[in-house]
């Protein structure tokens, strides 16, 4: 229970710590390795906890199946030039993004 609240509180914490930006507020970070691209089917601010947590099983599930990414040069030329509205939240040493979109409620459907 102890890690429940601790992950209640660290919700919280990085869900008011999640921001839009545009990808050009993100290059530097980029160029030094440090951007993680999460897949858009996926909770930005869960998966935000489970890196900080240090979670090997998740962090390792979403590397193999593509649910989190580094940032290739392609993609970040790509969005060099579209300059994509995303989230960001900071879990150091990372930045994870993800292309911001609209959020279906699932109780309206």
């Amino acid at each position: 229970m102890h890690k429940e609240i601790d992950d209640d509180a660290l919700r919280v914490k990085l869900n008011q710590e999640t921001s839009q930006l545009a990808w050009r507020e993100l290059q530097r970070f980029f160029a030094a390795g440090a951007v993680i691209a999460v897949a858009p089917g996926l909770d930005l601010v869960e998966v935000a906890i489970q890196v900080a947590r240090d979670n090997a099983a998740s962090v390792g599930e979403w590397l193999s199946n593509g649910g989190i990414t580094k940032i290739s040069d392609a993609q970040a030329q790509d969005w060099l030039v579209t300059d994509p509205q995303l989230w960001a939240v900071v879990v150091k040493p990372w930045i994870l993004v993800q292309i911001a979109g609209k959020r279906v409620d699932p109780r309206l459907h």
